[in-house]
């Protein structure tokens, strides 16, 4: 079933009525201002809607009676709600500005194309008039992929593509399938899984994003060592630009010049929106192995998944966590409770393991046909033994597992007292990855400390190996540190050009699989180069020479 966005939170995380996982824990307050060497945690919940005043809408009655006609009246919405909802995406950057109220940049309007047609008008209609199109999907997008921005424009519309969500076609025998852009991973997942296939692709945002935004960002799901990132696995599809459609067939290789794909995944809207895709698609996996081992160095747990890699065992996933990081949701986790017989157990049997008070926990995972599984599990156990990896059982595998795409609910209460939640994530080669972690975690605990508000406060570095390479893998960081109000925005901006500019110093890419949005775009050039900025601008003048879609994202 679709997603009603009135069931979802505009200016936070999922539904409505989730449950707050914080609710009830009222020790774990002293513990974190313990942990960020601050007093007491202040309230700062969000502004309701109610208390918000959008700015008005710069569609004058001729602009949007002229949109009517190109797309039907009843897909035109500007009520306050829908322009809300649409105004930004969910990163902690963005919900700075929703929950505060301060909306600048809300759409003019929203439409709902029904069919690629429909998009292909909204977009000839939106060149003509000078008119901004943001292409929108769950809007789950952490980098500013999705803010309401008009440039140069006279105003902004936001294309949400949602009800763009029919199944079209599997094809068994090629093990492809074929479905429109703004169907949830949810409902693409179960539409397959009723076939006995799966995409494989499960980001945090699962739920709530859409196949046109994984594309789009170049995404990866935690289980991409076995499925791979986006540009793997979209095989073709259609494209609406103001000069047409653009189709890109479906072919499993080609010599036939540059892979136009490339172009469309990790496009962001920017050269034309994805309309309808076809993707690589897989068995259900009959077998699945997930579980635990602790290390007692970062270093050594990187290794042996580099080991795994480059030695091509079949894995699902390997997700290192780093010694902060696995203290920190074990510690959070039991603020205020008295130490049990078990914890206490547990604490000598890692001590005498020689893995100290902060181990560093992997979660290894393997999936598909039962007999590769058995193979891949003992081969794979091996190396990580011979890397001295202890094993920690199924138990916090399995959990991490079915709790994952709970965890950004944490996010808003942490936000409602007063703290800032973000995350970033790069990559870079296995030879620079100590290099790379070193610098970006030194420049995020130094920005932390000198943009706090009061003496003695700092911030938490938490890091993992989130995706690895043959040659190389993805650093994931997330930081939390209590924020200085009245200058939040500008805090949170110094914070992120300190790991932004460390990330590129230090060799590292600006985004692995989150994209580039507003947030990335001031670093965006010192990767791809001069003439690398300039392809991409000669594209965009040639599938948008008026410049109306999604603008100040990707392009610089």
């Amino acid at each position: 079933m679709p997603i009603d966005r009135k069931d979802t939170r505009w200016n936070g995380w999922g539904w409505s009525r989730a449950h707050n996982p914080l609710e009830g824990r009222d020790a774990a307050w002293p513990w974190m201002a313990a942990a960020l060497g601050v007093g007491d945690l202040p309230r700062t919940p969000a502004k309701p809607l109610e208390q918000i005043t959008l700015p008005e809408s710069r569609l004058d009655a001729s602009l949007r009676g002229a949109l009517a006609t190109a797309i039907g009246a009843d897909k035109v919405r500007d009520t306050v709600f829908e322009r809300a909802a649409h105004a930004r995406g969910k990163s902690f950057h963005d919900l700075l500005h929703l929950r505060s109220g301060r909306i600048e940049a809300a759409p003019d309007a929203v439409v709902y194309p029904s069919s690629r047609d429909d998009v292909v008008r909204v977009l000839q209609w939106a060149s003509a008039h000078g008119v901004a199109i943001v292409p929108f999907g769950g809007g789950s997008s952490v980098v500013g992929g999705v803010t309401a921005a008009r440039g140069k424009q006279r105003a902004c519309v936001a294309l949400d593509l949602t009800e763009m969500r029919k199944m079209m076609a599997v094809d068994p025998v090629s093990m492809t399938a074929t479905a429109e852009a703004g169907i949830y991973g949810s409902d693409l997942e179960a539409a397959l899984n009723a076939q006995g296939f799966t995409l494989g692709h499960f980001p945090q945002s699962y739920e709530f994003s859409t196949l046109g935004g994984w594309i789009a960002a170049r995404g990866a799901g935690q289980q991409s060592n076995r499925y791979g990132k986006a540009e793997e696995w979209f095989a073709g599809g259609e494209i609406a630009t103001p000069k047409g459609l653009w189709q890109i067939k479906a072919m499993p290789a080609s010599a036939a010049g540059p892979d136009l794909r490339a172009i469309v995944a990790g496009s962001e809207g920017a050269f034309g929106v994805i309309t309808s895709a076809t993707v690589r698609i897989h068995r259900l996996a009959r077998t699945r192995d997930y579980r635990a081992y602790l290390f007692a160095d970062f270093f050594k747990g990187a290794e042996a998944i580099r080991e795994i890699v480059q030695l091509e065992i079949p894995v699902a996933s390997l997700r290192l966590s780093d010694p902060d990081e696995t203290y920190f949701f074990q510690a959070f986790g039991k603020a205020g409770q008295e130490p049990t017989l078990k914890d206490r157990i547990q604490r000598n049997y890692l001590s005498a393991r020689g893995l100290g008070q902060r181990p560093c926990a992997l979660i290894f995972g393997v999936e598909g046909p039962t007999s590769a599984v058995a193979v891949a599990s003992v081969h794979a156990r091996h190396i990580l033994g011979a890397h001295g990896a202890v094993p920690a059982g199924r138990g916090p595998a399995e959990r991490w597992s079915a709790g994952r795409f709970h965890g950004p609910y944490s996010r808003d209460p942490l936000m409602d007292r007063g703290l800032g939640v973000d995350t970033l994530e790069t990559a870079t080669t296995w030879s620079n990855l100590k290099r790379l972690y070193d610098a970006v975690r030194e420049a995020l605990e130094r920005a932390m400390r000198e943009t706090a508000s009061s003496k003695g406060a700092h911030g938490i570095v938490l890091g993992h190996v989130s995706h690895s390479y043959h040659d190389g893998a993805s650093l994931y960081f997330t930081y939390i540190y209590p924020r200085d109000l009245p200058r939040e925005i500008e805090q949170w901006q110094a914070i992120k050009k300190a790991a932004s500019d460390a990330i590129i110093a230090s060799g590292g890419t600006i985004s692995h699989h989150h994209g580039v949005g507003e947030d990335h775009l001031p670093w965006l050039e010192a990767e791809k180069g001069a003439i690398g900025i300039n392809v991409l601008k000669a594209i965009k003048r040639e599938l948008d020479p008026a410049g109306v879609l999604n603008p100040g994202k990707l392009i610089p």
